[in-house]
């Protein structure tokens, strides 16, 4: 394949060339330099025929130089268009044998340029002639070079750790990068600040900062007085205005593009005079620096998010190859041993150990799922997480009741994403160590709010073991989004996990929301 694409370049650069002569050439009229035009035509054709059979060698190389230079030597008296043919052979050569190559073909090409012409001109080489040549000389040195380069690019073996290494320095960049940045790379610290910029100048009933998922745009960060009517045309002139990357104004409402990946939409106070929307575009210009710095904590964001479904993806591939593998093969140790008991307590023994293996293998392959599942995977997060409940319940013969409430706006991945991870982790908690018998989950989304409850009737909140770190994972989970964990024993027996992002109290019911009632999925195994 390489071969290949030195032959298609070689054919390229004498094709250019002969073309590139042939106006010079005639323009001069003169009958012996237009009878060299079929001479390089023919030269250059048997040179092709050669090189593309893999026989370009030394020899070849010598006697395509020796004879270009001869045709330009006998040419020069008529026109000097000819030199452009001395471009030819030091490029080739530098294709097919590099640097060596190249000082080969430009050497001897220009004894055969000088001597010919020496006898062509009878010793009488004027300036012209003589400056010609040395720069169509030059020139073929310098177009040799960058054959070489060429030629070294095509042959260069890929390096299969390449793309690491080059990973491997924008990584160590961006830390150094992260270390100078004044705001940090925190997504909702930085959108509170931007809504805070527009506030101040904007004085607003609803404000609400967008950003897009997939071909939708979610909120990311709302504010509100009492009234919230104002949602819907906000979300309305927010698509608009993504769609249309203009600010977009609608009597007291607005939205405009922010930087690359937001926007943000609003309606002002009905106690000031929707006049003030007249200078939106200052307000866009101010806050310039701010959507840089957003659209930076963005893309870190979908970095961060990407290579941590990677890492699951490698861990669960590693543990259903090798973990779970190993675990399987004892059993059929212990199967065999079990045929053929040396007596009944050993026999009793041995089922007893089948059955622990046994019970290895499902928690380590329902470990295997949880690390595989995502919300990305599935049309929202209550389908994700409801998703999981069957998968649970199916495994540990538990029945866990999901009951839905969600609006058809996204929240933001990464926040999906811890969400599923704390309600994942509260229905394992329930079945592994609470030995409950029945699970509640409620999931409730309207973005920029949600909350997730799960409730079981097990043994509660127990002392924590040395070797459990389930529930620091769930606190450190709800502080990466912002989220409010709550953990309290039911009066009744077991235990209620609550995690809510994006305010306390009642999640209220927007203009077009669903208001139909919450459905069940009651799975068991």
């Amino acid at each position: 394949m390489r071969a290949r694409q030195l032959n298609r370049l070689t054919m390229a650069a004498r094709f250019f060339v002969l073309a590139a002569m042939t106006g010079p050439v005639i323009y001069s009229e003169d009958p012996v330099a237009m009878l060299t035009l079929p001479a390089f035509a023919l030269l250059w054709a048997v040179m092709q025929v050669v090189t593309h059979r893999g026989r370009y060698n030394p020899l070849v190389s010598m006697i395509e130089s020796l004879a270009v230079g001869a045709l330009c030597g006998i040419a020069l008296e008529s026109t000097l268009g000819v030199l452009a043919a001395m471009a030819v052979p030091p490029f080739i050569a530098g294709l097919h044998r590099g640097l060596s190559g190249v000082a080969f073909s430009a050497s001897a090409q220009l004894a055969a340029v000088v001597g010919v012409a020496y006898l062509v001109l009878e010793g009488d080489l004027t300036a012209e002639v003589s400056l010609g040549a040395f720069t169509w000389t030059v020139t073929s040195i310098g177009v040799g070079f960058v054959a070489t380069f060429v030629r070294s690019t095509l042959l260069e073996d890929p390096d299969p750790v390449g793309p690491y290494r080059y990973a491997q320095s924008l990584l160590r960049e961006l830390i150094d990068l992260s270390a100078g940045l004044s705001s940090g790379l925190d997504v909702n610290s930085m959108g509170g600040a931007i809504l805070s910029g527009v506030r101040d100048q904007l004085p607003t009933e609803v404000l609400v900062l967008y950003v897009p998922r997939g071909e939708t745009l979610i909120p990311l960060i709302t504010e509100s007085t009492d009234a919230i009517e104002g949602f819907e045309d906000a979300e309305r002139l927010a698509a608009e205005s993504w769609a249309r990357s203009v600010t977009v104004t609608e009597d007291r409402t607005f939205a405009f593009p922010l930087g690359d990946t937001a926007v943000v939409a609003g309606t002002l106070s009905e106690r000031v005079d929707k006049g003030l929307l007249s200078g939106i575009d200052d307000v866009v210009d101010s806050l310039a620096g701010r959507a840089v710095q957003f659209d930076t904590a963005l893309l870190f964001t979908d970095f961060r998010d990407a290579a941590t479904a990677d890492e699951r993806r490698r861990l669960a591939r590693e543990m259903h190859d090798g973990i779970a593998q190993d675990i399987a093969s004892l059993g059929y140790v212990v199967d065999a041993l079990a045929a053929r008991p040396a007596s009944p307590e050993q026999a009793k023994q041995l089922a007893m150990l089948r059955d622990r293996i046994s019970a290895v293998v499902a928690e380590v392959r329902q470990s295997v799922l949880t690390l595989r599942t995502s919300v990305g995977e599935s049309e929202s997060l209550g389908a994700a997480v409801g998703s999981v409940a069957r998968h649970l319940s199916e495994v540990s013969g538990v029945p866990i009741t999901v009951t839905l409430d969600e609006h058809t706006t996204r929240l933001r991945a990464e926040i999906e994403a811890e969400l599923f991870r704390i309600a994942q982790e509260a229905m394992n908690n329930a079945v592994k160590h609470a030995q409950a018998t029945s699970i509640d989950v409620v999931c409730q989304v309207y973005a920029p709010r949600a909350r997730i409850t799960v409730s079981d009737d097990g043994l509660g909140l127990q002392q924590a073991r040395s070797d459990s770190h389930g529930l620091k994972i769930m606190r450190e989970r709800a502080e990466l989004i912002s989220a409010d964990l709550t953990i309290s024993d039911n009066p009744h027996g077991g235990l209620t996990v609550s995690v809510e992002v994006g305010g306390s109290g009642a999640i209220p019911s927007r203009p077009g929301a669903s208001t139909a009632t919450p459905t069940s999925d009651k799975v068991s195994a």
